[in-house]
């Protein structure tokens, strides 16, 4: 799904104190497809809406949204219908946005150069990292990619090779008119672009070198995070790894009702990258943004054990 973008911190606060008591489990979908729901156990989940309203854990949240039952598995009635909802709301949403830099960044426009020059910063070292530096044919993938925004201003500078995976279509159609159009470098070109939410996507097996995930991967509910991980995990070559770069909460989550999506905690984001048996790498927190805007954060997820430095420069910044 697209885009969750830079987003004003909610001014009213939880009690952080109220813990995380539910956990989810492993349970069979009646209808016979296997389910995997997440065992949030560890984790404060504590949050609450854009409307005010508090949780006492994401268990509680979801069951109300998707349709989750009691025990962790999808009620039988109305459960499918409640997540089809809960998709469609917000590709409605994305749908009366304008297709600009402006319009995808939520009003944030202005960030757009500190965005690329943070994500840069990170990605640049990672490539040596894990690839060294010789000739090589770089292939990325650039998901919930919106315009094209960060194909163009980061990924084509540093990939012969970017596809682009974007279900609004008129966001689609943006990137490739003003990918289509750029031939400033004719070795480095963005080449499919597939029209398709992130819960459907499948890549092709070891084409990526990078799988690139901002500001989309919070439409997805924490089954189909998962889901969408165990899948996208067959298309890296060697040594490929994944870029994320999200809006993170202070605690807990905070669940947006106008464009169904969920800002999720640091904590949150690393319980669930455990369960998609995926290593944190390495991590760093954006600078440069408003205050007033979540912190945002990035991290690179591995397949295998072999760990990085983290010079993520000190704690993940708090909101006020």
């Amino acid at each position: 799904m697209r885009c969750v973008t830079p987003k004003l911190s909610p001014s009213c606060t939880w009690n952080t104190n109220q813990k995380n008591s539910c956990s989810y489990r492993r349970q069979r979908h009646r209808r016979g497809r296997r389910r995997r729901i997440p065992c949030l156990e560890d984790m404060d989940a504590a949050g609450l809406d854009s409307e005010g309203r508090g949780f006492a854990c994401a268990r509680e949240m979801w069951r109300e949204e998707i349709g989750i039952g009691e025990e962790g598995e999808e009620a039988e009635n109305g459960a499918p219908c409640k997540r089809r909802d809960w998709y469609q709301k917000g590709i409605a949403y994305w749908e009366g946005v304008e297709a600009s830099v402006d319009g995808v960044l939520g009003g944030y426009g202005h960030v757009n150069d500190a965005d690329v020059k943070g994500s840069e910063a990170f990605l640049k070292p990672l490539l040596l990292d894990r690839f060294g530096s010789g000739a090589r044919h770089p292939v990325a993938l650039d998901c919930g990619s919106g315009i094209g925004r960060v194909t163009k201003n980061l990924l084509l500078r540093y990939f012969n090779e970017v596809d682009l995976v974007e279900p609004v279509s008129h966001f689609l159609e943006a990137a490739r008119e003003k990918l289509a159009t750029d031939k400033d470098n004719s070795d480095h070109k963005a080449i499919n672009f597939y029209c398709v939410p992130l819960q459907e996507f499948t890549p092709e097996v070891g084409r990526y070198d990078v799988i690139w995930i901002q500001w989309c991967i919070g439409q997805l509910p924490d089954d189909d995070f998962l889901l969408f991980f165990k899948r996208a995990k067959v298309g890296l070559k060697p040594n490929g790894f994944f870029v994320v770069k999200e809006n993170t909460a202070r605690s807990g989550f905070v669940l947006d009702k106008e464009d169904n999506s969920i800002t999720r905690s640091d904590s949150y984001f690393k319980d669930l990258f455990k369960q998609c048996g995926l290593h944190l790498y390495r991590t760093k927190d954006q600078k440069g943004f408003p205050e007033e805007l979540f912190p945002v954060k990035m991290y690179a997820l591995v397949t295998d054990k072999r760990r990085g430095s983290n010079n993520g420069g000190g704690k993940t910044r708090q909101h006020k």
